[in-house]
């Protein structure tokens, strides 16, 4: 099992705020400061330059993974402040989100969606589909995603999930990253 940590930014709607809840079930840990965040843990970055793929595991499974929790909104003003030199910045490989606010999007995936994108890409699936099952529309985010993700587990490391990331993602959304 992979440690889970989020970073509450506190900017969404608590009622669809889908990393409050993990906290509440007891699947992340939730903290309020970056000093908080543990050395050598990757951190969900949608602009990281590096791609999550299963070579990140050993690490994933030593130091955690991080969520930043805020809105889209404000995700690049925040991500782009940079964050502590202790964490390993990660994006993930372009997927459809299942969320009610950006069902269908690209890449706009809500926390819950990241971490059970990362998890399953690491091949730890069966806490994927746990951390999924606490929002009704969570498991469909496997049934969309569900080509892409294995494809993504099977490969060797990051220059290989970009290369399958081009089969799957419209050719805008690529440029875009």
């Amino acid at each position: 099992m992979i440690r889970l940590i989020i970073l509450q930014k506190g900017q969404d709607d608590p009622r669809k705020c889908s990393a409050d809840k993990m906290g509440r079930f007891h699947l992340a840990q939730i903290i309020h400061g970056m000093d908080r965040s543990p050395y050598g843990a990757i951190i969900l970055n949608p602009f990281a330059k590096d791609v999550m793929s299963p070579a990140d595991a050993q690490l994933a499974r030593k130091h955690g993974i991080m969520g930043l929790d805020c809105s889209w909104e404000h995700a690049e003003q925040i991500f782009k402040q940079g964050h502590s030199h202790r964490l390993v910045p990660r994006r993930l490989p372009c997927l459809v989100a299942s969320n009610p606010v950006n069902y269908g999007k690209w890449c706009k995936l809500s926390t819950l969606e990241a971490f059970a994108a990362s998890l399953y890409i690491m091949g730890e699936k069966a806490q994927a589909e746990e951390i999924l099952r606490i929002f009704n529309w969570g498991i469909q985010f496997l049934n969309l995603n569900r080509n892409p993700l294995e494809d993504y587990s099977k490969a060797k490391d990051s220059e290989e999930i970009k290369k399958i990331e081009a089969e799957y993602a419209p050719d805008d959304i690529l440029a875009s990253l």
